[in-house]
């Protein structure tokens, strides 16, 4: 999914993904029974919604910290741009202290989301992110605390009330 469409929910969709979202484990049919649906229903509008790119994962959600992973950071990153985005992306890709990376605006051409075992070993996982040719320069930020974790249903449930409905 390019992620540019507009997609509508309805009351059930926010309730079927509100439902997910606290119970990950939940099945099909345990969702029906909870929201008063056939299964069929449930099925339809969790495949509808996986295909249009709502949903678009039902694998766990790993702490990094939790296996090791202690420091967050953000780094921004310039790139040559005779070399482009590609090959950046695919050496950024290959590191796994990497979990995400965004072109942006500004006067930096990317920003990642990165973990490390401790600082000593951010600087290791920074050394090998610059390692590349079409890097030009980086800046690092380290994340203190997280305030406010990676969420969504808050936005889902948003949608749904601009469109003048609520869950019940």
């Amino acid at each position: 999914m390019n992620g540019e469409q507009n997609v509508q929910l309805d009351v059930l969709d926010v309730r079927l993904i509100e439902l997910l979202a606290e119970e990950p484990r939940i099945g099909v049919l345990e969702c029906s029974r909870r929201l008063g649906v056939a299964r069929g229903t449930v099925q339809a509008r969790l495949d509808k919604l996986v295909d249009r790119g709502v949903i678009g994962g039902f694998g766990p959600e790993i702490a990094p910290a939790a296996i090791g992973f202690g420091v967050t950071s953000f780094v921004t990153l310039e790139i040559s741009q005779r070399h482009g985005h590609d090959p950046v992306t695919a050496h950024l890709a290959a590191i796994p202290e990497v979990l995400e990376a965004h072109t942006i605006t500004g006067s930096s051409d990317l920003l990642c989301r990165i973990v490390a075992r401790s600082n000593t070993d951010l600087q290791r996982v920074i050394d090998q992110i610059v390692a590349s040719a079409g890097i030009t320069r980086a800046s690092t930020i380290i994340a203190l605390a997280e305030q406010i974790p990676y969420r969504t249903l808050p936005l889902v449930r948003s949608a749904l009330r601009a469109e003048g409905r609520t869950p019940s």
